[in-house]
C-alpha cells in the first residue's frame, strides 16, 4: 500500500450559527488522486481550507509526512509543500500572468525584481499547461477559463507535494480539461498526491484513486473509485436515491411570444442574431466557447454595446441602453459569475435578495427594515435557501444557496425574461435539481427563461428549443425532444446543414 502522506482525524470547525465539520477524518496517500464529493455546503471547501491553512480547525488532529502540524496560514502550508487551487478565483487582475504566477515570489536582482527571468519562467509553466498566452499579458484581459489555468500553473510553480484542487474543471472547456487530467496523470506519477473537488462525477473516472464522501459535515464513507458507481456516490452525497437527473417538466410554451429578436449585431463579436422566446418557454442557447451566446445575452440585457438590430417586448419595440433599463423593462440576466455580477458578497441574504427593487420597501428615502426582512424570509422559505438567518453575509453560504439567492432577487423584482448564464457550474448534484425546478416552475407561471450552458446533457434535459451558436452567429434552431449532442455539436462547428 502506498505511503500515507496527510491524515486528518476527528476535524471539526463552527462558525456563528454553522457547524460546518463535525469529526471528519480523511486520509491520503502518496501518488494518490483522492475526490471529496458532497453537496454544497457538507464542508468540503471548509475542510481543504483548513488543510491549506486559511482556516484553523477547533478539534482534531492533522499529521503530515507523519508529524502533528498546525498550518497558521497559508505561506506556512506552501512551505511544508501543500498548494490549492481555488474554485474562486485569487488572482490580482491589474497584474500581469507572470507576476500572478510568482506573487511574493518573484526572482530578484538586487532589490529589483528581475522581470526577464519572471516571464521565462512563468512561460515555462504556461507552456506546460497548454495555455497560448504571453506572460506580460494583465489577468484582467483573460476569459474566466484562462483565469482558471493561470490559478493551475501558479500552483505547479509551488513544486508542492500535496495538491488540492477545488472544481478545476469547473471554467474549463474540453480541450483545457484533457489537458488538465494529461498535467494530472504526471503529477501522480512523480508522488504528488491530489484532493480533487469537483461535482462533475462521471469525468472522475479517468484520474480518481478513491473517493471520500461528506455530508452536512459529516464523514460517511471512502472507498476505491472502481468499485463504486456514481449513483451510489449521489445516493451518499444527497441521503437519498435520485433516479432522474432532470425534473419532470410541468411548463408547456404557449404561442405567445415575449422576446423577439432581430439581426442584433455588434462588430467583430456577433451577428445578425434573430430568435424568439415565447411565453412559457425554455429556450437554450448552445456553442462552443467564445461562439457569442454570452455576448448576445449581456447585450439584451444592455451590459455590452450593441451596433444595429431590434428588440421587441411583446409587441412594442424597445431601446435598452443599460441593465438599468433592461431591469425596468422586467429582464434579467444571471451571470454566470455570480460572485462578480450577482451578489454583494459583503452584505446579508436579506440585502442581496432586495437589492434590485429597493423601492417596494422604502418610504420617503428611508427603507423599511421589517417589510425588508420578511421579503427575504418569504423567498428563503419558498426557495428553500439554506442560511442560519437572513442576516447571514452572503459570501459564507455554498455556491447552490447563492444562486438561489440571485433567483430570489430577481423574482422580487417581478422579471418576466431570465436569461440563466451557467446556472448550474460549480454546484453540485442535488442543488442542481433544485435549480432545475426553479426554472421549470418560473415557465410554468408564464415566465420566458433563456438557458446559456455548455452541458449538453443540462440542455437536452431542460429545454423546449435549443438555438445552435457558432462565431457569433445562430447556425441552427431546434426542438429539443427530436434533437440530440450529435446534431447540436454539428451545428456548433460551423456546419449549416444536417
Amino acid at each position: 500500500m502506498p505511503q500515507e502522506i496527510l491524515c486528518l482525524q476527528r476535524i471539526g470547525k463552527r462558525f456563528p450559527g454553522v457547524v460546518a465539520l463535525d469529526g471528519v477524518d480523511l486520509d491520503l496517500r502518496v501518488g494518490e488522486v483522492h475526490a471529496v464529493c458532497g453537496e454544497n455546503g457538507a464542508g468540503k471547501s471548509t475542510l481543504m481550507k483548513i488543510i491549506s491553512g486559511q482556516y484553523i480547525a477547533d478539534d482534531g488532529v492533522i499529521s503530515y509526512r507523519g508529524e502533528a502540524v498546525r498550518f497558521a496560514s497559508t505561506s506556512e502550508a506552501q512551505a511544508a509543500g501543500i498548494a490549492i487551487i481555488h474554485q474562486e478565483l485569487n488572482l490580482v487582475p491589474h497584474l500581469s500572468v507572470a507576476e500572478n504566477i510568482f506573487l511574493a515570489r518573484e526572482p530578484k536582482r538586487g532589490p529589483f525584481i528581475d522581470y526577464r527571468k519572471l516571464n521565462t519562467n512563468a512561460r515555462s509553466y504556461l507552456q506546460r499547461i497548454g495555455l497560448a498566452v504571453e506572460p506580460t499579458t494583465l489577468v484582467s484581459a483573460l476569459s474566466i477559463a484562462q483565469q482558471q489555468m493561470v490559478e493551475i500553473a501558479k500552483a505547479l510553480s509551488l513544486d508542492a507535494r500535496v495538491l488540492i484542487m477545488d472544481e478545476p474543471t469547473s471554467s474549463l472547456t474540453e480541450s483545457e480539461t484533457v489537458q488538465l487530467f494529461r498535467i494530472i496523470k504526471e503529477l501522480r506519477a512523480d508522488g504528488v498526491a491530489i484532493l480533487y473537488i469537483s461535482h462533475r462525477l462521471d469525468e472522475m473516472a479517468e484520474i480518481v484513486d478513491r473517493v471520500t464522501v461528506l455530508r452536512d459535515g459529516r464523514h460517511i464513507a471512502t472507498s476505491d473509485f472502481a468499485s463504486t458507481s456514481v449513483n451510489e456516490i449521489v445516493a451518499r452525497m444527497v441521503g437519498r436515491s435520485l433516479d432522474d437527473v432532470f425534473p419532470a417538466r410541468k411548463s408547456v410554451p404557449t404561442d405567445e411570444v415575449l422576446l423577439r429578436v432581430n439581426a442584433l449585431s455588434r462588430a467583430g463579436v456577433f451577428g445578425p442574431v434573430s430568435f424568439e422566446l415565447r411565453k412559457g418557454e425554455i429556450l437554450g442557447f448552445a456553442g462552443l466557447m467564445g461562439a457569442g451566446r454570452t455576448e448576445v445575452a449581456r447585450a439584451i440585457f444592455g451590459a455590452e454595446r450593441l451596433d444595429s438590430g431590434s428588440i421587441t417586448l411583446g409587441d412594442t419595440p424597445v431601446t435598452i441602453r443599460s441593465p438599468r433599463e433592461a431591469i425596468r423593462q422586467g429582464i434579467a440576466y444571471l451571470s454566470e459569475d455570480r460572485k462578480k455580477d450577482g451578489l454583494a458578497l459583503s452584505m446579508p441574504v436579506a440585502v442581496n435578495i432586495t437589492l434590485a427593487n429597493v423601492r417596494a420597501i422604502s418610504s420617503h428615502g428611508f427603507l423599511r427594515f421589517s417589510e425588508e426582512t420578511a421579503v427575504a424570509q418569504r423567498y428563503v422559505r419558498e426557495l428553500n435557501i439554506r442560511t442560519p438567518s437572513v442576516g447571514q453575509t452572503v459570501r459564507n453560504l455554498s455556491g447552490g444557496n447563492q444562486q438561489k439567492i440571485v433567483i430570489g432577487k430577481w423574482l422580487y423584482r417581478g422579471s418576466r425574461i431570465l436569461f440563466f448564464d451557467e446556472p448550474t457550474r460549480g454546484i453540485d448534484v442535488g442543488a442542481k435539481y433544485a435549480i432545475y425546478g426553479l426554472m421549470d416552475e418560473l415557465a410554468a407561471d408564464g415566465v420566458g427563461v433563456v438557458l446559456i450552458s455548455s452541458e449538453l446533457p443540462e440542455l437536452l434535459g431542460m429545454t423546449d428549443r435549443i438555438a445552435v451558436f457558432h462565431e457569433g452567429r445562430i447556425t441552427a434552431v431546434l426542438e429539443t425532444r427530436k434533437t440530440n449532442q450529435e446534431e447540436i455539436l454539428h451545428y456548433a462547428s460551423g456546419r449549416t446543414h444536417a
